[in-house]
């Protein structure tokens, strides 16, 4: 069911105008359109953090990322606010990335029915991994789309690793979403090129459904934060 979302602004004002503009921009303008997924908010109420699902986005630009991470910082002493926002495509990478800037992992965990459920151990593995701790190897988001249209909707990333030295820098998360059981998967494949991933990417998504490449025993799975850059579909994805 829908959770509704309190921001806890009451008598703040915003620290300069630009934060006030930024904020009305990014947040505000889509309060109504907003389901909250997960929030935590530390004992002295200087901290809120918060996983949102972003309604609007599916009357936008097809294959944007609905998933919003949303970090709250208010100065108690003199009631004003500032925040840090991120726009991703899966409610785990939003949860790295809120734990990057210091919410606990327990405070990142998703509300009750906020979501369907991982479908099974190779999903919940995979979401804990990607949730990470700040820690392992990272890994950039290059780009991302989300399908909400179709009977079986999906949302596919595409990753980098930082390090260089990574033997297989991209990597794919590929979640399905079976509404009927209300359940989803997510897996993970790796590629050594770019080249084969973006094969790999429009292969899927003109229909052949190519099975993702498996990852070799021992290979490290993507842990972010990510960083988050605007989404667009790699050529030959259109909706």
């Amino acid at each position: 069911m829908p959770h509704a979302v309190d921001f806890r602004l009451d008598d703040f004002e915003a620290a300069t105008e630009q934060v006030g503009e930024a904020f009305w921009q990014h947040i505000e303008i889509h309060e109504t359109d907003f389901t909250g997924l997960a929030e935590h908010h530390t004992p002295d109420g200087q901290h809120s953090y918060y996983v949102l699902h972003d309604g609007s986005a599916t009357w936008g630009i097809p294959g944007e990322p609905q998933i919003v991470a949303l970090h709250i910082q208010r100065d108690t002493s003199t009631r004003v606010f500032r925040f840090q926002h991120a726009i991703l495509p899966l409610p785990g990478m939003a949860q790295s990335w809120l734990i990057a800037r210091g919410c606990s992992k327990e405070g990142t965990r998703l509300l009750p029915d906020a979501r369907t459920a991982s479908a099974d151990d190779t999903t919940r593995a995979l979401e804990e991994r990607l949730m990470g701790d700040g820690g392992g190897d990272h890994f950039a988001l290059l780009t991302s789309y989300t399908d909400d249209t179709s009977d079986t909707p999906e949302i596919t990333v595409l990753l980098h690793a930082v390090n260089e030295q990574e033997p297989l820098p991209f990597r794919v998360l590929l979640e399905r979403i079976d509404t009927t059981s209300r359940t989803h998967t997510l897996r993970e494949g790796a590629f050594r090129t770019y080249a084969e991933a973006t094969i790999w990417w429009e292969a899927h998504w003109s229909g052949e459904a190519p099975e993702l490449p498996a990852l070799p025993a021992g290979t490290p799975i993507a842990a972010l934060p990510a960083v988050a850059v605007p989404a667009s579909p790699p050529p030959g994805r259109t909706r």
